[in-house]
């Protein structure tokens, strides 16, 4: 396997591109070359097979997701509550937004992994630490709710972005920031 690390990230940035573009039935190592601009075969030379390349995909989009350190600190400053909630939910579709090719092929990764147990089990495993980062954060942070308005919160976000980028006409005439404040004042008690 070739050891080149800045190629190996490039042709992962490509394969997602691929994804988000052409799905998960598109993303050939071939397709890969191709978007990245190398011969083709190389991405062969990177990862053993399309099994790897989906595993060494998803882990590299969850590393561009992932905020800068420190960021997260910053955003928990001012002091808790539902106002904030609905400022980090807002960050946090902005930063999904500005990583729209990411987040689709998150997307199709997660589909992919219906079918494909090790995906799947990689998936539950990031996913899941996350969740429960998120969970310890808001409660350690003092924001209003509890557990259960995190988890509420995680999926309500998560289908307001599926539907933000694939269908953005669903929702008429309203915005993402006013769905989401929508969203934060059903769901987290006041102070």
């Amino acid at each position: 396997m070739a050891r080149n690390p800045e190629r190996r990230t490039a042709l992962l940035d490509a394969a997602i591109e691929v994804l988000a573009d052409e799905g998960a039935r598109g993303l050939t190592f071939r397709a890969v070359d191709a978007r990245a601009g190398v011969p083709t075969g190389t991405s062969s030379n990177y990862f053993a097979d399309r099994d790897q390349l989906l595993s060494q995909v998803a882990d590299r989009i969850f590393v561009r997701l992932t905020p800068e350190p420190g960021a997260i600190d910053t955003a928990l400053r001012p002091a808790p509550s539902r106002a904030l909630v609905v400022e980090l939910m807002r960050w946090l579709a902005r930063r999904m937004t500005a990583e729209r090719t990411c987040y689709l092929g998150l997307f199709e990764l997660r589909l992919e992994a219906a079918r494909r147990p090790e995906l799947q089990k990689r998936f539950t495993e990031v996913l899941r630490a996350d969740l429960d980062l998120n969970i310890r954060l808001h409660l350690d942070s003092g924001m209003p709710g509890d557990a259960d308005t995190v988890r509420v919160l995680y999926v309500a976000l998560t289908g307001l972005l599926l539907d933000h980028f694939t269908v953005p006409g669903l929702l008429g005439d309203r915005d993402l920031d006013d769905m989401i404040e929508t969203v934060v004042t059903r769901i987290v008690p006041e102070a």
